[in-house]
């Protein structure tokens, strides 16, 4: 019997919330990628001369937008991600119309982080000066690797000096810059990893997120592996890494990212700490909370039918649920243990409006695994429990 049944959701108060828009277009499909990204398939047609029609596009977000205000009536935004796919496809007039119509509809906290996610070879120093210009203060690079090799097997389309130029330009023109990496690559040896760092550190970007490249289904490495390194290979890679950048002064902070001092991603500090983020666009999802129940949406997949769906419809949610009581525990563990710090006891309650005594049992199998620090104010990972993260989310399963 469940340990939830005499328990209701009862928020004292809504978390902070994001907006996620999501650009769902690339110039070529990654064979690793599982993200909702669509290749252009026309570069000759559409009205911005790239294949896709950015016009109906954003006027989809923008009316997108606008059906999910009264769900937010009061709450201030507190930061924005610009996803995808490849954002760095709009046009800047494109940009400025989204953004421009975003602020005149959200309350968006002043000086809020706005990111937009870029790939070296859709940058052009111009046009990120505008999207400067636009607001955005903080862009996230897909590098991946700086090694040409490494590059072609991944199917990316820039090459190891494009993704240099990138960063300049990227540092010159804008406040905080985030580098992409992959590790665990085809063939990729221990030096290849360790050359890859040192590339990036020498740029002294604040922020870096480092990937193990993994075989997502529906994807086409899946069908098709490539000759990946052992297990052990990526765990000396990833301790590699670890060294590396913490000898060069960057805090891990979550799992996969690592930031100079007070350079965190706030965007995504949110997700981990279980805050709510509206999620606008094709494939988007959201996260709502009120003062009894927390919902979750998700928008039409292809871009098309969102399209055409929000024309026709006036919106695109294709579900829309209640978070079930008895799933809240996992879904907020399954973020917060993210996180090298972990996060303040008194954050599960705030966040799932359930009492934490919930989740007694498997806190106290955690801990005797040595999976959980057993400081009673935290829900922290061990380092062990960060190893070995995957076992320690499970404990937390309904």
């Amino acid at each position: 019997m469940s340990n939830l049944q005499h328990h209701s959701v009862t928020l004292t108060a809504p978390p902070p919330l994001a907006l996620y828009i999501h650009f769902p277009w690339c110039e070529k499909k990654c064979p690793y990628c599982d993200f909702n990204s669509h290749q252009i398939k026309d570069r000759t047609g559409g009205s911005n001369q790239s294949g896709f029609d950015e016009k109906r596009y954003i006027n989809a977000l923008i009316a997108d937008l606008e059906t999910e205000l009264p769900n937010i009536w009061g709450r201030q935004v507190h930061s924005i991600f610009i996803g995808g796919g490849t954002p760095s496809l709009f046009s800047p007039e494109g940009m400025d119309q989204l953004l421009s119509a975003t602020r005149a509809r959200v309350n968006l906290e002043p000086n809020a982080e706005i990111t937009m996610e870029a790939n070296p070879g859709s940058i052009e120093a111009e046009k990120f000066a505008a999207f400067a210009n636009c607001g955005i203060n903080r862009v996230s690079i897909g590098v991946q690797s700086f090694q040409d090799a490494q590059l072609k097997a991944l199917g990316r389309i820039h090459n190891g000096e494009e993704a240099k130029r990138a960063i300049q330009i990227a540092l010159d023109h804008f406040q905080s810059v985030n580098l992409d990496l992959m590790y665990g690559l085809p063939n990729q040896t221990l030096e290849a990893a360790k050359a890859d760092i040192e590339t990036a550190l020498s740029f002294q970007t604040p922020h870096l997120s480092l990937y193990n490249l993994t075989l997502e289904p529906n994807t086409y490495f899946v069908n098709f592996p490539p000759t990946l390194p052992t297990d052990d290979e990526v765990d000396a890679m990833s301790e590699q890494n670890l060294k590396l950048l913490t000898a060069a002064g960057y805090k891990r902070y979550e799992v996969s990212a690592y930031a100079r001092k007070d350079q965190g991603c706030k965007h995504n500090l949110n997700y981990w700490r279980f805050g709510d983020y509206i999620g606008i666009g094709a494939g988007a999802h959201s996260k709502i909370s009120y003062p009894n129940r927390i919902t979750r949406q998700v928008r039409e997949r292809h871009p098309e039918a969102y399209m055409t769906t929000m024309e026709t419809k006036g919106h695109a949610v294709m579900e829309s649920k209640e978070v079930d009581a008895n799933d809240l525990p996992f879904e907020f563990m399954l973020n917060a243990l993210r996180l090298t710090d972990g996060v303040d006891t008194q954050t599960f309650s705030e966040r799932t409006g359930l009492p934490l005594s919930v989740i007694s049992k498997p806190l106290d199998k955690a801990s005797k695994k040595c999976l959980l620090d057993e400081n009673p104010s935290k829900l922290r990972a061990t380092d062990q429990g960060l190893r070995y993260l995957n076992n320690l989310q499970e404990i937390f399963l309904a």
